[in-house]
């Protein structure tokens, strides 16, 4: 027990907390993206999904028992990760008499210089998002498992699609930083991996950008109506 907080109190430890928490987030939003996409086949398989996710464990788990554990344990990957940036920001920035120097602006990214404003960004974004879709409170036409119609009137108010596309940007950065930098974290030193590992986390932060995006964009467009 005196190791693990010993080793949670050095940088290399909160670090650790951070990859892991990230990995299991970055996993999460994948799965979620996934998710989000049926809703170009159609309000039955969206409605139909969401029936399903409900459902997910039963008959061992009651009726919402996975979501909420899965939400739990999402809720946790998220505080650990936000304390253990804050921690290490804080650390960081008490042993230099300058938060940014000029050196550092030229070798960090765009992404990375962003990170924690960005990180802001995204938690508004999910506790909004909530609100908008799960809970239907900032939802003036909210209807109780009518996931597909929801979303096509909650896009449908352009404000609230462009900041879910400003915040969607935002992710995609702060995953494009986490990802090629987790191999750092974690102690992967291949040289071979070192090559790939900045264009791989592009690839996939462009993916997931465009996979986020497409909801409202199809909204917006009229691609997605209700029917």
């Amino acid at each position: 027990m005196r190791q693990a907080v010993t080793l949670y109190q050095s940088s290399i430890g909160k670090k650790f907390l951070m990859a892991v928490s990230g990995i299991l987030l970055a996993g999460f939003v994948v799965v979620h993206m996934i998710g989000n996409l049926k809703m170009f086949e159609g309000p039955e398989s969206m409605d139909g999904y969401a029936v399903f996710l409900k459902g997910l464990g039963s008959p061992i788990l009651p009726e919402y028992g996975a979501l909420w554990i899965t939400r739990i344990v999402l809720l946790l990957a998220v505080g650990i990760h936000m304390v253990a940036a804050f921690q290490l920001w804080r650390r960081s920035r008490a042993a230099r008499d300058v938060a940014y120097r000029k050196n550092d602006s030229q070798v960090f990214s765009y992404a990375s210089r962003t990170l924690r404003w960005g990180g802001v960004i995204i938690l508004l974004f999910v506790i909004y998002h909530i609100l908008h879709f799960t809970t239907g409170n900032v939802h003036s036409d909210f209807a109780y498992g009518s996931v597909y119609q929801n979303v096509v009137i909650g896009f449908q108010n352009t404000p609230v699609a462009l900041f879910y596309l400003v915040a969607v940007g935002a992710l995609s950065l702060h995953l494009y930083h986490g990802l090629w930098s987790v191999f750092t974290t974690l102690g992967v030193q291949n040289p071979r991996v070192t090559r790939v590992r900045r264009p791989l986390a592009a690839g996939l932060s462009i993916l997931l950008f465009v996979g986020y995006a497409a909801v409202p964009v199809g909204v917006m467009a009229g691609i997605l109506t209700l029917r």
